[in-house]
């Protein structure tokens, strides 16, 4: 979702506003501005205030997939020619962004993740601030959470299930450990062999977690940090392992 530096900075800074008119829409280009160049169907009729703060509360309250339907209608509206010529070269910098911004909300949301049955503050404290920070930054902001959530996530399961750890294993070791030692994860069903030919494949994806969480999330201060996509793609593989645990040891 956007945030709000993001949406005036889209209205106040991007599109530009006069009077309490945001650029030259009047209300009548305002309704005809959703259909039109945004290709849904929302009316500005339904709510009060100025052309600008109806365009704020819709683009506000609007889901991730219409904002960026809206984001492109702006751009579409609002071409950086558009623009006199003294302040294009901004405006296009603005417009860069917009770009960015249309493609993180069109990357699709993070995986959904499931109310844990065994869990601890830390696993808790880490999956809250994974989804804050993918809403609030993007994916690449919650790497290093997700990391945090299903490393202590597994080691808690280890806890409850008395399989011994030390204190430095890394997230691969101790799945590795709990795929061993667990009863519930040692139960063969229909397919089995495919299904641990599966698990064995997110083992190797959770070995390289480690040093991408290293070396390309803001767990330190790294210069090159992983792309919007390739970002959530690590977040989505880690939360999608948690769910399947999650429904494995509350059977």
């Amino acid at each position: 979702m956007l945030t709000r530096p993001e949406i005036f900075m889209i209205t106040n800074s991007y599109i530009g506003v006069s009077g309490g008119y945001l650029g030259d829409f009047s209300y009548r280009t305002h309704e005809e501005f959703y259909p039109y160049f945004c290709d849904i169907n929302i009316s500005p009729a339904a709510y009060e205030g100025t052309t600008r703060q109806r365009f704020l509360t819709i683009l506000e309250n609007s889901d991730a997939p219409t904002q960026a339907k809206i984001l492109k209608g702006v751009i579409k509206k609002y071409p950086v020619d558009f623009f006199p010529e003294e302040v294009r070269q901004a405006k296009q910098k603005m417009a860069d962004e917009i770009g960015e911004l249309i493609r993180r909300l069109e990357s699709g949301q993070a995986v959904a993740s499931e109310q844990l049955t065994i869990t601890n503050e830390t696993v808790e404290r880490a999956i809250q601030d994974t989804k804050i920070l993918i809403e609030k930054n993007g994916a690449t902001s919650g790497v290093d959470r997700i990391h945090t959530a299903l490393h202590g996530y597994l080691k808690e399961v280890c806890k409850q299930a008395g399989i011994a750890l030390t204190d430095d294993e890394n997230l691969t070791q101790v799945f590795k450990k709990l795929k061993a030692n667990h009863p519930k994860l040692q139960q063969g069903g229909h397919r089995q062999g495919d299904i641990d030919q599966i698990i064995s494949s997110f083992s190797n994806t959770l070995d390289k977690l480690n040093p991408i969480r290293n070396k390309a999330s803001l767990s330190h201060p790294n210069e090159e940090l992983l792309e919007e996509d390739e970002a959530m793609f690590v977040v989505n593989s880690a939360q999608t392992v948690l769910n399947y645990l999650n429904r494995k040891f509350k059977q």
